[in-house]
């Protein structure tokens, strides 16, 4: 999910305070800047898309008529050159024998570079580029698939990678056109969640459940951390990125909030609606745990993270939320190149694929 050409001038006034005390502190070290030696690129996977997908003409309104002809649905896959998530998505997911010949049943699949130039005319005629379309469709991560009905409207978008129990309950759910009846939240989570067992506590979760008065109290980010006590991922980001150093600096400057997302634990949301964090989490669209929902200082929302994802890609929503960067960079696949650029000139290694950090 990283992206590693076009950043432009614009991204140098996104290096965090952090960091710029760190160059300068290596530069003084150093003699001068141009002496630190180059930090190293990891993680990077290059994959090909499946053999299988459509060749399309990129003219989807087509391409949903030719799919509701033979009673399937249109799969929009957007990807990037090397991202690993792609690589998973492909070589867990799509080479699945089951997940595979359910595909080719129920969709047909289409591939779009995130940062491709190839033409694009969508439903209803307009014109684009890939990348122009993905842009136009925020798309923030990939892999993200979106899946179009009959009309061209969507009826499900997956931001992120998705293990193949998530991935395949979705396939199930657009393939049967549940959304017609109910949202993937509440078909995924109401049978997942469980109110039974703890959550992993984290001695930076706050036990204020007035979100709204967090908020205006401190002027900082707020963090609210939707989980459930029976999430292997959950486990995961407590144990191998929240104990990461470089990742608890920035989580600390922010505000955080713990809930679990079958539970009827009564809060006020920060635009002041007082509500459960089980209805909550409804009603914010959750479908996948560990969900985290950021808010500005105003209670706007304003990113999150609803799929898997490692460290540094964690790191840099926190720091793209932070420092304000989606006020001029809409497009947070830039954002994260230029920061993974910063760090690499700060004389730090970068890894996308890993779950430790080079720095702290």
């Amino acid at each position: 999910m990283i992206y590693n050409e076009h950043t432009g001038q614009r991204f140098f006034g996104y290096i965090t305070t952090t960091l710029l005390l760190l160059l300068l502190t290596i530069s003084m070290q150093a003699g001068t800047a141009s002496e630190i030696p180059q930090g190293k690129s990891y993680g990077a996977i290059p994959s090909e898309k499946p053999d299988w997908f459509k060749e399309s003409f990129l003219e989807f309104e087509d391409d949903v008529a030719e799919a509701a002809a033979a009673g399937r649905r249109v799969m929009l896959y957007f990807h990037q050159d090397s991202c690993p998530y792609c690589s998973r998505l492909i070589e867990e997911n799509f080479t699945d024998p089951d997940i595979k010949a359910y595909i080719i049943e129920h969709f047909d699949g289409i591939s779009l570079n995130l940062w491709g130039d190839r033409e694009v005319v969508s439903v209803g005629g307009q014109d684009f580029t890939e990348k122009t379309f993905a842009a136009a469709l925020r798309v923030q991560y990939t892999p993200t698939l979106v899946f179009l009905d009959e009309d061209g409207k969507v009826a499900l978008r997956l931001n992120g990678y998705y293990p193949p129990a998530d991935f395949r309950a979705a396939l199930d759910y657009v393939a049967q056109k549940l959304e017609r009846k109910l949202s993937f939240s509440q078909y995924r989570l109401d049978k997942l969640a469980s109110v039974d067992g703890n959550l992993i506590d984290e001695d930076f979760f706050l036990d204020h459940y007035d979100l709204g008065k967090i908020i205006s109290s401190t002027g900082k980010p707020l963090v609210v951390y939707f989980e459930s006590p029976d999430c292997a991922e959950c486990k995961t980001m407590h144990e191998r990125i929240l104990t990461d150093k470089a990742t608890r600096k920035l989580v600390l400057q922010t505000n955080n909030v713990q809930f679990n997302l079958a539970s009827e634990q009564r809060l006020t949301t920060p635009t002041g609606e007082q509500t459960s964090a089980r209805q909550w989490a409804r009603d914010l669209g959750v479908d996948y745990t560990p969900s985290l929902i950021f808010f500005d200082p105003q209670g706007n929302e304003v990113m999150r993270i609803g799929a898997f994802i490692k460290t540094f890609h964690f790191q840099s929503v926190y720091a793209y939320v932070l420092e304000k960067a989606y006020l001029e960079e809409p497009e947070f696949q830039r954002y994260i190149s230029a920061r993974a650029d910063h760090i690499r000139e700060a004389g730090f290694d970068t890894d996308i694929w890993g779950y430790d950090s080079f720095h702290d």
